[in-house]
C-alpha cells in the first residue's frame, strides 16, 4: 500500500500539478479510509466495494462530522480509486453510484460598499504598518484574489506601465487582471517603504515589516481583526473579500463570464454563487424603493 501511495502522490504533484497542501489534504483523507476499514482485520484493495465505502461515510456521520466535510473526503477517495481504476490496479471503480451528501446553503452575505469605505478610511499611510494592511485589504478587494495567491504576488508581478498584475492561481494557471488608477498608486507608495524592509532581499511583493514572508495566520487574523470594528457579520475572513469584489462587481454591471476569469474559476458554476447575494441586494434596493413597500404594504 506505501508504494501505491508514493505512486499515488506521484501523480497528484506531477501530473494533476495539484499543491502540496491540496495533496496533503487528499492524503490525509485517503489515510483516514484505510486506517478505519483495516482497524480490525486488513482488507484488500480487490475487496473493497461501494458497501464498505457506505459503511465510512455512516461512521464519519455519526462522529458528527458534516455533510460538507464527508464529501471532500468522498472527492478524495473518488481521485483515489480512479487513479487505482485507471492504472488497473483494480477491475471495477466501487463508487460509481455514490451521490453526494445534500448542504444546507447559507447565503453568505459581502461587506457593503459603506463597510469597505471605513476600514480603509483615516490611515497614516507613513507607518509600515497601517500602509501593510490597507495594501493587504485593498489587494483582496480591488483585485479579488486568493490568500494563497496574494502571499506568493512576486514584484516583477505588477505591470505598472500597463496597470495590471500576474496572478498564478490553482494548478499554476496563470491570469491577468488590471489596476485601477487608486491600486496603482497605492503599490507605488508601498514599494518605495518596502524597499527599507527587504532585508532578505525576497522578490514577493508583500512583506512582513521584519522583512519575511506573510503567512496565512497573519493575514487572516489582519482582515478578522480589522473588519471587527466596523461589521457585525459573522463572516470576517480574506475570502468574504472576494466574495464581497465578486459581488459588488455583479451590482455595478459586471457580467459573470467576465467576473469568472478575473477570479480565475475554471467553471461557470464556480462564479453564480455570486448571483445570490446580488438578487438579495435586488430584493432589499426593491424594497426600499417600490410605493407600496414605502406605504407599508408587503
Amino acid at each position: 500500500m506505501e508504494k501505491i501511495l508514493e505512486q499515488y502522490a506521484d501523480y497528484l504533484i506531477k501530473e494533476k500539478r495539484y499543491s502540496l497542501k491540496t495533496w496533503r489534504a487528499y492524503s490525509d483523507d485517503v489515510k483516514s479510509f484505510f486506517d478505519y476499514i483495516n482497524a480490525e482485520d486488513k482488507i484488500e484493495l480487490s475487496q473493497i466495494d461501494y458497501s464498505v465505502i457506505r459503511t465510512w461515510v455512516v461512521y464519519l456521520s455519526e462522529n458528527d462530522y458534516s455533510s460538507l466535510s464527508i464529501n471532500r473526503k468522498i472527492s478524495s477517495l473518488k481521485s483515489f480509486f480512479k487513479f487505482l481504476y485507471q492504472r488497473k490496479l483494480i477491475i471495477e471503480y466501487p463508487l460509481a453510484v455514490h451521490k453526494s451528501l445534500k448542504i444546507d446553503k447559507s447565503l453568505q452575505i459581502p461587506f457593503s460598499e459603506d463597510e469597505m469605505k471605513l476600514v480603509l478610511q483615516d490611515v497614516n499611510l507613513d507607518d509600515y504598518d497601517e500602509l501593510l494592511r490597507v495594501v493587504i485589504i485593498s489587494v483582496f478587494y480591488f483585485l479579488g484574489i486568493r490568500k494563497s495567491e496574494l502571499i506568493n504576488l512576486r514584484v516583477s508581478d505588477v505591470d505598472f506601465f500597463a496597470s495590471q498584475i500576474k496572478v498564478l492561481g490553482k494548478r499554476n494557471r496563470e491570469r491577468i487582471i488590471p489596476m485601477n488608477a487608486k491600486m496603482v498608486d497605492l503599490l507605488k507608495r508601498y514599494l518605495l517603504q518596502r524597499a527599507q524592509v527587504d532585508v532578505n532581499h525576497l522578490q514577493l511583493l508583500i512583506l512582513l515589516k521584519n522583512g519575511n514572508k506573510l503567512n496565512e495566520t497573519f493575514v487572516y487574523r489582519l482582515i478578522n481583526n480589522y473588519f471587527r470594528g466596523v461589521t457585525s457579520k459573522s463572516k470576517k475572513s480574506p475570502h468574504m473579500l472576494r466574495h464581497t469584489f465578486a459581488t459588488h462587481m455583479l451590482n455595478n454591471g459586471a457580467d459573470l463570464n467576465s467576473i469568472k476569469e478575473l477570479l480565475g474559476h475554471s467553471s461557470l458554476s464556480s462564479t453564480q454563487i455570486y448571483t445570490q447575494t446580488s438578487l438579495s441586494e435586488l430584493k432589499k434596493v426593491y424594497k426600499n424603493a417600490h410605493p407600496r413597500f414605502k406605504d407599508g404594504e408587503e
